[in-house]
């Protein structure tokens, strides 16, 4: 009878995640296993559960019937496992987590660091990147997002802020004539940065301007590359604070019309919404929140 939980749990992994492939990333199983427990499903009840192809996986009408109350069952199932880790002081469990690739000294990361340090009972498998990632067929329990977020079917919460400046090297403004204005600015050099649009806002005093980019030479993937790209004098670009904190301390890189500033973003954490939300990932995402709202009442400087 366990084999066959098993072989259900997996049949709907398989379904929210879209492949077999997938669905070992998001339970830690070789494709080859989770294509075992499949099968060994299916021969037990004597029906195909999935149509395949080289290309595409979808559910054969008995798959489609048996689909909800395989849900139910790993719902009940997941509520039990929280209802056990719950009785304990202590959490228990596994984490997989996706969240941007710069910033390993940021109070978001720092906080992940100390959730870890707080529970050593839970494991967390951290993916940094600054490209955008599917939670769900990726297998991850908690995404971290900056800034606006797009529609999806995802959950979200707010865990906090993060400041922004527009900088540039000094090689760089010594090599044209003096930014004065916001207008100045349209005719700078710009890093495009690939996820993000080719527009910028600034703030003053009440007042808000929207600089469409168009002066660009170099594209990249990472705000890693891009401050980079800066500090070798290559433009102007608004960067996270926490990110160029020690250039804008030692003249490296220097804040171009400080008076006008980019709006402050939000840190999200997001989760699928598909089947129920783990005690462990609500513990966890009230962790990142504690910890933003901690830094900031914190004022931040350089």
């Amino acid at each position: 009878m366990i084999d066959d939980y098993k072989g259900l749990a997996v049949f709907v992994a398989v379904v929210e995640a879209g492949s077999f492939s997938a669905a070992g990333r998001r339970l830690r199983l070789s494709t080859s296993v989770v294509s075992h427990h499949v099968s060994r499903l299916e021969d037990k009840l004597g029906v195909a559960l999935f149509f395949r192809s080289t290309r595409s996986l979808s559910l054969t009408p008995e798959g489609q019937g048996m689909l909800p109350a395989a849900r139910a069952m790993v719902a009940s199932g997941e509520e039990a496992l929280d209802a056990l880790a719950g009785a304990g002081e202590q959490p228990v469990g596994t984490l997989r987590v996706t969240m941007p690739a710069f910033g390993d000294r940021s109070p978001t990361h720092n906080a992940v660091w100390a959730f870890a340090a707080a529970h050593p009972q839970v494991s967390i498998s951290v993916h940094s990147t600054d490209e955008r990632v599917d939670l769900v067929r990726d297998g991850f329990d908690i995404g971290i997002r900056l800034g606006r977020l797009q529609d999806s079917a995802l959950k979200s919460r707010k865990v906090g802020e993060f400041r922004r400046a527009l900088v540039a090297a000094p090689s760089y403004l010594a090599s044209r004539p003096p930014i004065q204005s916001v207008e100045d600015l349209q005719d700078c050099l710009q890093v495009a940065f690939a996820m993000l649009p080719r527009s910028m806002t600034l703030l003053r005093a009440g007042e808000e301007v929207e600089i469409v980019q168009t002066n660009f030479r170099l594209e990249v993937n990472s705000v890693i590359s891009a401050k980079a790209a800066i500090v070798a004098g290559l433009g102007v670009l608004n960067l996270p604070l926490s990110e160029v904190q020690e250039e804008l301390k030692t003249g490296t890189l220097v804040e171009v019309l400080p008076d006008w500033t980019p709006p402050v973003m939000g840190i999200f954490a997001l989760w699928p919404e598909t089947g129920t939300q783990k005690r462990l990932t609500r513990r966890f995402i009230d962790h990142l929140a504690a910890a933003g709202r901690a830094t900031s009442s914190v004022p931040q400087s350089v």
